[in-house]
């Protein structure tokens, strides 16, 4: 394919993307499955051009607007430049039209735009820094992060192991039991995985589980399990107590009883229902109850930036609606001088502290509970301990990818008053 082909399609597989709620690694495989035609780099160019557009956010409102901006912004070609590889000759995109040409020069290099509204949610989210924000979430490339299992090994030995397959990994800098690797490499595959060794988990969702501070002997409850991350990262500290991993998916709960194998860990695992139907038995009686509600993604935006374009208000105010509905239902199986940690992998204000505000109003028997209280477990690392402790806000805390370099993880800690 000429180099203004792969423009074009990756102008379809954007025009695709935008009329859809598919991720974009399913649009690029479903346009290479139509079109046999294009070779291994072909589509490595086309991907590499779909991402790069979809980073810098709303820009432009179709596909030939974005991968114009694109030639601009990441070739840093002129206008001139970009203009004459929309030439309409053969397989190229048809010439840009005099508004098209006028959007093009408004383009500020570096700029991010996600909309009044997101922009908003992040101003309350982090103030003044949202900008550099908002950039860092969506033009970041994010690592590879993996959880060491301590039941079955250690930090220093996994790295070791590593090392002999010429994988070099670093330790994280939060996470005790993390290490980071380059991206691009399959560890899955590796016998140490397979082994129960360890687990791939971004940084964040194992802090979170950290400071869930589970202890030895404790009734836990992983309220909304899904594909059982957390649950996994709850199980190796639990030694000996009593873990409870729930779901309203029956399939997303099967996928968990493998993982629990390979690691060697325990697990009861029970389908609830919309109202938490099935765990009456468990009112009050939870030491630890996790509730990773089910959100926007926006924290995950450095791996699927497509997510920012689907973002509307309706959306938002339908999830924190479910979110909260969600943190009080699993507040009842909160025993007195119990911890119910609400946790979503957003940065959208009304995500958020919005969801914290309302349930701290309606629930009176709670009481926050600071982040720096739970920041006392060998789980997170001294230096760890003291960059979290800074940037908490009393009983919440948001990472981010400029802040932690991690996805973006909320969490907002509670104790039922005894």
């Amino acid at each position: 394919m000429t180099p203004a082909a792969r423009l074009q399609a990756g102008i379809e597989i954007l025009d695709a993307l935008l009329a859809s709620r598919e991720p974009a690694e399913k649009a690029l495989k479903n346009w290479g499955a139509a079109h046999r035609f294009a070779g291994s780099g072909d589509r490595r160019a086309i991907a590499q051009r779909v991402y790069a557009c979809l980073r810098h956010g709303q820009v432009a409102a179709d596909g030939r607007g974005l991968v114009a901006a694109s030639l601009m912004l990441d070739d840093q070609l002129d206008l001139d430049g970009a203009s004459a590889l929309f030439s309409g000759q053969g397989h190229a995109p048809a010439p840009l039209s005099d508004q098209e040409v006028e959007t093009l020069k408004a383009l500020t290099p570096g700029a991010v735009q996600l909309g009044s509204y997101i922009e908003g949610q992040l101003a309350r989210s982090f103030g003044k820094d949202w900008p550099a924000e908002a950039r860092s979430l969506m033009q970041d490339r994010a690592p590879l992060d993996i959880r060491i299992n301590l039941v079955a090994s250690y930090p220093v030995a996994v790295q070791a192991r590593l090392a002999d397959l010429n994988l070099a990994a670093m330790p994280t800098p939060f996470a005790a039991a993390g290490l980071r690797l380059a991206g691009g490499v399959d560890v899955q595959a590796l016998d140490i995985f397979k082994e129960g060794g360890f687990e791939v988990q971004d940084e964040g969702s194992q802090l979170v589980a950290a400071l869930c501070a589970v202890r030895p002997g404790d009734l836990v409850v992983d309220y909304c399990a899904g594909g059982g991350g957390k649950t996994l990262a709850l199980a190796a500290n639990l030694k000996g107590g009593r873990l409870i991993a729930c779901d309203i998916d029956d399939r997303r709960l099967a996928a968990i009883e493998p993982r629990l194998k390979r690691a060697g860990v325990q697990a009861e695992l029970r389908k609830i229902g919309s109202r938490g139907e099935s765990l009456d038995d468990l009112n009050r009686a939870a030491d630890r109850v996790l509730v990773d509600a089910p959100c926007s993604g926006s924290g995950t935006w450095r791996r699927h930036p497509e997510g920012a374009w689907r973002i509307t208000p309706d959306e938002i105010n339908r999830l924190a609606a479910l979110q909260l509905k969600i943190l009080t239902q699993a507040a009842n199986l909160v025993k007195p001088g119990g911890i119910l940690a609400y946790v979503t992998c957003s940065v959208l204000a009304s995500e958020n502290a919005a969801v914290c505000e309302r349930f701290e109003a309606r629930n009176q028997g709670f009481t926050p509970l600071p982040i720096a209280n739970a920041l006392a477990t060998a789980a997170v690392t001294p230096a760890g301990r003291e960059r979290l402790t800074a940037l908490a806000k009393g009983h919440q805390l948001q990472l981010s990818p400029r802040r932690t370099g991690t996805d973006g993880f909320f969490i907002a800690l509670f104790e039922r008053r005894p």
